[in-house]
């Protein structure tokens, strides 16, 4: 990749890597139903201001049908089986699971047409980079691994983060992924709505939560996909899922340097073994085409 693109990638990676202790904060005040529908309506307002402006929006709206099944396999899914996961798993091992998304990216690609994701190289970044991952997140997240119905939530929502964007990209390759999204979170919001009204707070937030739920919204919901789908046109579906890897290391570096949280002997190993391990994996050869 040239370095404008590494520059898009690390940028993807920092704004999924920062919900993490944004939603731990609102999360003590609100409930998930709440965040969920906050953080996917300033999506939707975003991107579909966004492609309103760009003419795209009321173009794509009309995939309706599809988009809500991506929804499902993207959005609607995933947030809940994390969710509700991480009430019996570490976030540690939460965070190693979501981490198997680009293996299932890799399976999905191919079957959808683009075969250079086999390529050796990358093969092995995928293997170097998840190791740097089980040594960023510590080898005592597998204290819980006997929970098998929570593992197995988070495993079926990297899945179908996985097979979502394959999915729709071999189904519209010509749509405006953007637009996509903006009726993909209003979708989302729709169906988490009445969820939320039931749980909604006895008092006012505090300014944190609050400041929270704008951040999630504006910066990691609406920044953040803006981000992944350019790293897609650059990338490929695959490559770009490598962002689950920087989501960690940027997660771990937010609590050292926000949490005052002690640097290990596993990050000084896991870091630089996340870096070459993305490197490696998200190369491409110019001739490799995605059908």
């Amino acid at each position: 990749m040239k370095s404008r693109d590494w520059f898009l990638f690390l940028i993807a990676g920092v704004l999924w890597g920062i919900p993490y202790l944004f939603i731990s904060i609102a999360v003590n005040e609100l409930s998930p139903a709440i965040v969920i529908v906050t953080r996917s309506t300033i999506g939707a307002l975003i991107l579909g201001a966004l492609t309103i402006a760009q003419k795209t929006f009321f173009t794509e709206i009309r995939h309706w049908k599809l988009i809500f099944i991506y929804a499902i396999g993207e959005l609607i899914g995933p947030w809940f089986f994390i969710t509700h996961a991480q009430e019996k798993l570490s976030s540690g091992l939460t965070s190693l699971l979501v981490c198997t998304t680009p293996i299932w990216a890799t399976v999905f690609a191919s079957i959808y047409g683009d075969k250079s994701v086999w390529e050796g190289k990358r093969i092995v970044g995928l293997g170097v980079g998840f190791t740097g991952i089980i040594f960023l997140v510590g080898l005592e997240t597998f204290s819980n691994v006997g929970n098998g119905y929570a593992i197995g939530e988070v495993l079926l929502a990297s899945i179908g983060y996985a097979w979502a964007v394959n999915m729709i990209i071999k189904k519209l390759p010509n749509a405006d992924l953007l637009a996509i999204n903006a009726v993909a979170f209003a979708m989302t919001s729709l169906i988490y709505l009445p969820i939320a009204l039931f749980n909604l707070p006895t008092e006012m937030p505090s300014t944190k939560a609050i400041a929270s739920l704008v951040v999630l919204g504006v910066f990691c919901t609406g920044g953040g996909f803006i981000s992944f789908f350019l790293v897609i046109r650059k990338m490929g579906a695959a490559r770009a899922s490598l962002v689950t890897y920087m989501n960690v290391m940027v997660a771990i570096l937010l609590g050292i340097i926000v949490l005052s949280e002690p640097i290990t002997l596993g990050i000084l190993i896991g870091l630089p073994l996340v870096l070459v391990g993305s490197y490696l994996a998200s190369r491409k050869h110019e001739s490799a085409v995605i059908q």
